[in-house]
């Protein structure tokens, strides 16, 4: 069958699909992954064919545009109202949660990130999807284009999860919320935008197009939130673009191997960096006279900055983290969903200093299971990181957890076990039809 992936323009969104592409590819199906021209370089590399859709803007340049425009709020501009933690909670506490505090999440964050992330895109991919016709369409989970295409030419569909599925929850409880307001204030703007499209290409609007016909979910099932009954467990694996294992690996560390890292995404948008490099000095100070072997990456501009790196402590441009990971005894990261899920995979304890939408979530998950500790980027400080690191050291139950963690996810389908069962889906919902497919017009 003809499998078309489809990602907005970003590598580590682009990263979690390869393992499956390849599965699906090697299988003996035809395989291609739609995106804009900024990523065609990261898909090619990977060995996968590129459909180049949309613009050549960056996502950098995209959200400046955005928010030049007042289409997009900057990190300053946005205030949620109410407290914050019921907008991410791990329970189902729905009573929480108020319509104030989901409409100000969809109408300051979904909604934009929608257009800003799909608008330009959606016309091409329709276009693409109607020459080249794919018989199966899976989309990144906040990339909405894939289901608007899917719907136009009637072929299956199913999303793919990078992280916590907080988007089905998110939408559950919105729509849990919305039918207790009156008629007149029951706005849904991500609807409204969804619309727009079906308006366009002649489909009816319904809640398979925000949540798939089906789900893909790379966490641990203890992790998974919300399962629907067409939830299918896929066990994580690392894909970290084209690199090289670095000599200095290839001995054991001298001390137990802390790894510090911040992900490859600030390289493209500097706000998403969690500390700032007085922070990450004073974290560095604060660790010098552990016997650890720390190893840090730093793009070389930010290494730069640094005024000084304790004997006890590598900085590196960049390390696979499927390569290094293993070594670990703890990994310090910004919640991204390579070294969450890597940390994970390894039965490695872990730091999370994130300040990402699913942040409380995970946080919560990981101290809830044993796996590590979470430290709040506002309240990051270099006493707090050395307290985390020594008493995940130290206690031997952090480690046991991660093992047990790990043991589970082991048992989970493989990529390639997942093969068949896509099989039958794309079978199954393909002769079900839908506006322009092949089973519609006959």
């Amino acid at each position: 069958m003809r499998v078309l992936f489809v990602t907005f323009t970003w590598k580590t969104h682009f990263f979690n699909m390869v393992p499956l592409a390849w599965a699906l590819q090697t299988a003996g199906h035809e395989v291609r992954v739609a995106s804009e021209p900024p990523l065609t370089d990261a898909i090619t590399g990977a060995g996968l064919t590129a459909v180049e859709v949309g613009s050549g803007e960056t996502m950098e340049q995209r959200i400046r545009r955005a928010q030049e425009e007042g289409a997009m709020p900057t990190a300053d501009q946005v205030t949620p109202p109410g407290p914050t933690d019921a907008l991410y909670t791990i329970g189902h506490d729905r009573e929480r949660l108020t319509w104030e505090q989901l409409t100000w999440m969809y109408d300051t964050v979904m909604v934009p990130r929608a257009r800003l992330l799909n608008d330009g895109m959606v016309d091409d991919l329709v276009a693409q999807c109607r020459s080249w016709r794919p018989d199966l369409i899976l989309w990144d989970a906040v990339t909405h284009a894939g289901p608007v295409a899917a719907a136009a030419v009637g072929v299956p569909h199913g999303r793919m999860l990078f992280s916590l599925d907080l988007y089905r929850r998110l939408r559950a409880d919105y729509l849990y919320v919305q039918a207790q307001q009156p008629p007149e204030s029951r706005r849904d703007g991500l609807r409204d935008w969804y619309t727009r499209w079906a308006d366009k290409y002649g489909f009816e609007f319904s809640e398979e197009l925000v949540n798939g016909q089906f789900t893909i979910d790379q966490m641990p099932d203890s992790y998974r939130l919300d399962p629907g009954e067409e939830s299918l467990a896929m066990r994580y694996v690392p894909y970290n673009g084209p690199s090289v294992v670095p000599a200095w690996l290839a001995d054991p560390p001298r001390a137990p191997r802390v790894f510090m890292t911040f992900g490859v995404s600030v390289r493209e948008l500097a706000e998403l960096q969690v500390m700032s490099v007085e922070k990450i000095q004073e974290t560095l100070d604060s660790l010098a006279d552990l016997d650890i072997d720390l190893v840090l990456t730093l793009p070389e501009e930010v290494r730069d900055e640094l005024d000084r790196i304790p004997a006890n402590t590598r900085v590196v441009d960049f390390v696979p983290m499927q390569v290094i990971i293993p070594s670990c005894s703890v990994v310090i990261h910004h919640g991204g969903a390579g070294s969450f899920s890597g940390s994970l995979l390894n039965g490695v304890p872990q730091v999370l200093i994130s300040k990402a939408v699913d942040a409380l979530a995970k946080n919560a998950l990981v101290e809830e299971s044993n796996v590590g500790l979470a430290i709040l980027p506002d309240e990051a400080s270099g006493a707090g990181i050395r307290e985390a690191v020594t008493r995940l050291l130290d206690d031997p139950s952090f480690r046991t957890s991660a093992e047990r963690l790990r043991q589970a996810i082991l048992t989970q389908p493989s990529p390639a076990d997942l093969v068949p069962k896509l099989e039958e889906l794309a079978a199954a919902y393909g002769a079900e039809g839908g506006p322009g497919s092949p089973a519609s017009s006959t």
